[in-house]
């Protein structure tokens, strides 16, 4: 639960580097809250949950981007990659390989590694 805070928590922050687990995780949790939402609303035919799904992703939409753009940082590449998911197909298909890719070691321009700093996000007491 930790990994889908961390990103809410650097709501608008574009800068710096997300590990591959902070992505993964934060797109997993928002994948499957929209799903559920969008899942009631539609078998139950209740619009309220199908506006609730669609406000829930447009108020998720700058922190997906933001936790995007610092992942593609840690791969090395300049947040302007996330436009190139405009492109159909190939730009969800090369957005999709950038995010699986590791992490660049050691610091590069966008800051420290993540993984060789070993910041874990602290748990909710």
């Amino acid at each position: 639960m930790n990994w889908f805070i961390e990103p809410l928590k650097k709501y608008a922050v574009f800068s710096g580097r997300a590990r591959r687990k902070e992505y993964w995780s934060f797109a997993l949790f928002v994948w499957v809250i929209y799903s559920v939402l969008m899942g009631i609303g539609n078998g139950a035919e209740v619009t309220a949950f199908q506006v609730l799904a669609i406000v829930f992703f447009v108020a998720i939409l700058i922190p997906y981007l933001a936790v995007g753009v610092r992942r593609l940082h840690d791969t090395g590449r300049s947040g302007w990659w996330i436009l190139f998911g405009l492109v159909p197909l190939v730009g969800d298909i090369t957005l999709f390989v950038f995010a699986v890719l590791d992490s660049k070691p050691g610091p590069n321009e966008y800051g420290p590694n993540p993984k060789e700093t070993d910041v874990v996000p602290a748990t909710a007491a």
